[in-house]
């Protein structure tokens, strides 16, 4: 049965959030708020974690992945990024913006892209995932938190209590989000591609 945090969105209480880091430090997988919709999410380095996440997500190895960093010095240890991709970076961080980049050996071979070596990479802009993230002290392995075979992510902490209590260890209530996912940007290739139109602004890429 999940464990239910109900959290302020703009000032959310410590004690709280470090009972959902330890569920995380546990192998558990948590529904968190970003600033675009709810994702789940695991520890990074836990290999029962990921699968589970990829099981509870309905996704195979060949999904992209993405890791939530705290800022751009933190997501630089877990890509290949040149200047110019950095500059692009900083001017859509933090936001709804998930970038497909080369993966460092920082990042488990096992959670990145099997044949392409490559990861998705996202800072994002919300006070309850960015306290979370400071407290883990750690990237935490993502995916937008969208039921299998429907098209659109949830944004109600409400209904994804209900409808996962059973297959995650918690769920982190901020409040509803975003029902648009991030925008994702292939960077690996030669001019940026925009692979999924989400929330993200693509003008501010010069797209």
């Amino acid at each position: 049965m999940a464990q239910y945090f109900s959290v302020h969105p703009e000032n959310p209480q410590q004690r709280l959030l470090k009972q959902a880091v330890a569920l995380l430090d546990q192998g558990g997988v948590l529904a968190v708020p970003t600033d675009s919709s709810y994702a789940l999410v695991c520890h990074m380095d836990d290999k029962s974690a990921a699968d589970h996440l990829r099981k509870v997500r309905g996704v195979d190895d060949k999904h992209h992945l993405t890791l939530l960093c705290r800022d751009l010095s933190e997501l630089a240890n877990y890509a290949k990024v040149d200047n110019s991709q950095f500059r692009l970076l900083k001017q859509a961080t933090p936001g709804a913006f998930t970038f497909i980049l080369e993966a460092t050996k920082e990042v488990p071979r096992r959670v990145s892209h099997p044949q392409r070596k490559t990861i998705g990479l996202r800072v994002p802009d919300h006070k309850v995932l960015q306290e979370l993230l400071a407290l883990h002290g750690a990237p935490l392995l993502a995916t937008t938190l969208m039921p299998q075979g429907e098209t659109a992510p949830l944004n109600d902490p409400e209904e994804i209590r209900i409808r996962y209590e059973k297959l995650i260890a918690g769920v982190l209530d901020a409040g509803a989000c975003s029902l648009e996912p991030t925008t994702i940007v292939d960077c690996t290739g030669d001019t940026l591609e925009v692979v999924r139109q989400g929330l993200g602004n693509v003008a501010l890429l010069g797209l």
